[in-house]
Formats: structure tokens, sequence, C-alpha cells
């Protein structure tokens, strides 16, 4: 037993090794990031991809319509909706003289799914920059295309953040968790000159570089990859910027049921095998060691008598585990302020255990992923 015990010990040093790491190396950037105010007045076009999305429309597109800058559109693409969205789209192009519609008809065969509407978009926009979102998500300021086109005077990439709406329930403290553990690692990566990926809910870049690379061409049969692949082509270690200001926030409703989040997480993971391998190795090395941390500290704490030659395990065993808790206490209290999940900071580490059994237990599912949707 002590030989065990001593093994899972050093591991269990290996592991804290490893998350103090990506605490300091990574995360701390974020935590002390202040975003930059830029002189950027070029021309923007706004881009949404609508696929039977009428009701989020008419909730959401005003959000984007009523910006307060000076020049810019909204280009719907409405792609082979069979509900009222034609018809919504053509009562709010009267009113709006900033919005376009691109209709793709029902006898175009769409076999990438958004990335052919995404691209249909970019080639209709008149203005060198763009700015991507969804139907289902609203900007929750006027200020959202001032502040995420801001860095456009210096970076050709913005990678801006779209927190979930805060609800009751357990279900949706998981969904935000894992949002914020998603946003920190690609916003501090970029940070750290790695960008691997940005949200398509609210995402922006020149569009020079989606023609760079003919668009998303070598990526076109895979489903997703509209903001990962695509980014990992065109970001470089200098020409990425990110916008955490809240005026620049992009919100949308999360899932309410268990198997939807379980479908969407296997949609946003299923291109990560095409990943560069650093990044497969930044990604996986991360939430490993956070499953090595709970999973050894349990049997250590159990079985600390055994530990060899140190006689005060229990001591020992401790104050590494309650190190690294700190550490990321004092990590994610700027991290969630500056992201808008701080409600979640006070549940904190419970928060990140119940996560992790969520997440084993999707892995242990084993289910295969079918895209449903045209999402």
């Amino acid at each position: 037993m002590d030989i065990f015990v001593n093994i899972f010990f050093w591991i269990f040093v290996f592991a804290i090794v490893i998350q103090f790491f990506y605490a300091l190396f990574f995360f701390l950037r974020l935590s002390f990031y202040k975003s930059k105010k830029g002189t950027f007045n070029g021309g923007v076009s706004v881009i949404i991809c609508a696929k039977d999305e009428s009701e989020n429309l008419a909730r959401n597109l005003p959000s984007f319509l009523e910006q307060n800058y000076p020049t810019f559109e909204v280009i719907v693409v409405n792609d082979q909706s069979e509900d009222g969205t034609k018809y919504l789209l053509q009562d709010l192009e009267k009113k709006h003289r900033k919005l376009k519609v691109v209709t793709i008809d029902d006898h175009i065969i769409s076999r990438a799914g958004k990335k052919f509407a995404l691209a249909m978009g970019i080639k209709t926009a008149q203005y060198d920059y763009v700015l991507l979102s969804d139907a289902d998500c609203a900007s929750v300021s006027k200020n959202w295309i001032k502040e995420m086109s801001a860095s456009f005077s210096e970076k050709n990439i913005v990678l801006g953040i779209s927190p979930y709406k805060k609800e009751k329930g357990l279900l949706n403290k998981l969904i935000r968790f894992d949002e914020f553990i998603v946003m920190i690692q690609y916003l501090s990566f970029a940070l750290s000159k790695t960008p691997y990926m940005g949200v398509g809910r609210n995402l922006g870049y020149k569009k020079s570089l989606f023609f760079s690379v003919k668009g998303f061409a070598s990526h076109m049969h895979i489903a997703s990859g509209d903001d990962d692949l695509f980014i990992q082509e065109v970001a470089t270690r200098n020409n990425v910027a990110i916008q955490i200001d809240s005026d620049a926030d992009i919100t949308s409703i999360p899932k309410d049921t268990y198997t939807d989040w379980l479908y969407q997480k296997k949609r946003h993971i299923s291109t990560s095998k095409y990943y560069k391998r650093l990044h497969k190795i930044l990604l996986f090395l991360f939430p490993f060691s956070q499953v090595l941390f709970w999973f050894l500290a349990i049997i250590l704490f159990v079985f600390h008598s055994f530990l060899y030659p140190f006689p005060n395990g229990l001591i020992l065993i401790s104050s590494l585990f309650l190190g690294r808790i700190l550490l990321y206490y004092f990590v994610y209290f700027n991290a969630m302020k500056k992201l808008r999940h701080f409600d979640l900071f006070f549940l904190f580490p419970i928060i990140e255990f119940a996560y992790l059994l969520v997440q084993l237990f999707f892995v242990l599912l084993k289910s295969d992923y079918k895209q449903k949707s045209w999402k």
C-alpha cells in the first residue's frame, strides 16, 4: 500500500505543478488585463445568419440595428427558413436602412450549414471589417460595435465574449462555469500569443483575412469550425486582440436541459481533433490535471497514514491542497469579475468539483455526436 500511496502523492504534486503553471503563466494575464480604447472609425459590417429564427430576430435584431456608430450595416443571411423569417426581414428592411438581407433559396443545397451562410454574408459585406453574431443573441449595449471595433486600428482579429444569462438552478451554474473555463482559456492564450479560437457569437476580423485563406475552404466539409478552425488558420502571434469591456458583451440564453447541453458540448468539441498539436496539448493538460488533483486528493486524504517518508502526511497533503485552491481563488477573483461570472466565485471550489463530475459523466456516455440542427 505504501508504494501506491507514494506514487499517487508524486502524481498529485505533478498535477498541482501543472495547475500552477496555467494559473501563473496564462490566467493571471487575463486577471490583470485592462481593455484598451482604440480610435477606429472605419465602416463595419455586422453579419448574422438565421435559419427559422423569426422569434429570435424579432426580439434581438433591434439591438444590432440601433448602435451608436457612424458607419455600419447589418447583414442578415436567411438560410432557407421555413417560418416567418422572410416576411419579418422584409418588414424590418423597410424600416431600417442599415439592414441588408441576403436570401439563400431553398433550391440551393447548403451542405456545409452555417459556414455557407456566413461566407455569403461576408462576400456581400461592403466594409473591410466584419463582426459576427447569431440570431439568438443580443447586444447589451448600443456601443457594441464601437467597443468591438476599437482594436481594429491595430489588430486584424478581435475576440469578444458572450456571457450566458444568469438564471436559477444548478444546470445554469454548471453551464456558466463551463463557459467561464472556456473564456479564461481562449482569452488568456490569446494574450500569451497562442490564439486558438473565438466565439462565433461575438467575433470580428478583417474581411481580407477571410479571402486570403479562401474562406472556410480547408474545413468546409466539417460542420463546425467557423470560430476555432478558422481562427487557428488566420491568427498569428501579433494580429489578435481581445475585448472584455462590458459594453462589448453579447448575451444569449443557455440550454435548459442536460441533454441539450451534452449535444452542445459535443458539437463544440467535435473540431478539437483538427487542432494544432500545441493547442491539443494545452487544452488537454489543464482539465486532465484538474481531474488528477481532485481524484488523488480524495485518495491521499483517506490513506495519508501510508505516506512515506513524511510523518505528517496529512499536514503536507492539506497544505498542497489548500495552496492550489487559494491560488485559484486569487486568479478567479479578478477574472470572474471581468467576465461577468462573479456570482460563481463564492461557489468555488464546490462548483469546480461538481462540474468535473458532470464532464466525466459526459465522457463515460461515449455516445457519438451527430449534428441535429443547422447550428
